[in-house]
């Protein structure tokens, strides 16, 4: 299809959007480089791991690599919606969606095989509870959008992305780096590099926020559709988090299952909440409170 206008020419970009707001937050400080994060240090603590310690960890980094890969390589159906729809603004911001999921990628394989060794077989680690998000549930619903790019697909494929993805599993698993590192001081790079990783992730899901409850405000009909896929999915990432501790006789670093069932299901509450008031509202009410809350 030819072009007949320009965003830029005609009514120009509006920067009172929530993407763009995000846009600016992503060129300040999404442009870390995993390269430079040093991590002499967590080498020798590595060295230090007793052999379930060392296996937690690889759990771990085996969980959000094989993450980190899937959304870089599922991502770009839903980036080319928003571009057919015309909306430049959140296109604009989308595009840093694709490079911040691969420098976490290059992230954490980094740490694989700096830290490591990296001669791990990681897919050990993937449950049947991962792989019924990760491998199956992630594809299906962002590659959907190559040929539904219905409000109800999208819905669900941020639900799946943003909410679950990002929202519950990746979430609970920077909680379980840092109450496992920080407590005793451990691996200062590993936790730098999530720290930074964290800031780019919850971008990402205030983006999730602000779309599905532009998406709700605009089709309030669809609210079945997002309840529905949320409580889908959520038994299975709770899965992950059971499956993962379930490894241990005794779970290394002190780490207790229930404080992050716990978390996991009030970070699920809290964006539950957040998306049930965009029933009905206008996109300026929508605009406006996500605009807050970052």
């Amino acid at each position: 299809m030819q072009h007949t206008t320009f965003t830029t020419t005609t009514r120009g970009l509006n920067r009172t959007l929530l993407p763009m707001r995000l846009f600016e937050k992503a060129k300040r400080l999404g442009t870390w480089n995993p390269s430079d994060i040093d991590l002499s240090q967590d080498q020798r603590d590595w060295a230090t791991f007793s052999p379930d310690e060392k296996e937690l960890i690889y759990l771990l980094l085996g969980l959000f690599v094989a993450g980190e890969e899937a959304v870089t390589l599922d991502l770009l159906p839903l980036i080319e919606v928003v571009a057919r729809e015309g909306r430049l603004e959140e296109e604009m911001y989308l595009t840093t969606f694709l490079f911040e999921e691969a420098k976490h990628t290059d992230f954490f394989q980094r740490v694989l095989h700096e830290v490591c060794g990296g001669e791990v077989d990681l897919a050990q680690y993937h449950s049947d509870n991962y792989k019924q998000l990760i491998y199956e549930a992630l594809p299906e619903a962002l590659l959907a959008l190559k040929t539904d790019a219905s409000p109800a697909a999208q819905i669900r494929a941020s639900v799946t992305y943003n909410i679950i993805v990002e929202g519950v599993l990746a979430e609970t698993g920077y909680h379980t780096f840092f109450t496992m590192l920080e407590r005793n001081n451990l691996m200062p790079g590993l936790r730098k590099g999530i720290g930074l990783l964290k800031q780019d992730e919850s971008r990402h899901i205030a983006y999730g926020i602000y779309l599905l409850s532009r998406l709700i405000a605009k089709h309030p009909d669809e609210w079945e559709t997002l309840e529905s896929h949320m409580n889908a999915l959520l038994m299975p990432a709770i899965g992950v988090i059971g499956d993962a501790f379930a490894r241990f006789e005794v779970v290394p670093f002190g780490l207790d299952l229930n404080d992050f069932i716990e978390f996991a299901t009030s970070q699920f509450g809290y964006r539950y909440e957040r998306l049930e008031k965009a029933r009905g509202v206008s996109m300026d009410e929508v605009n406006r409170v996500a605009i807050e809350m970052i």
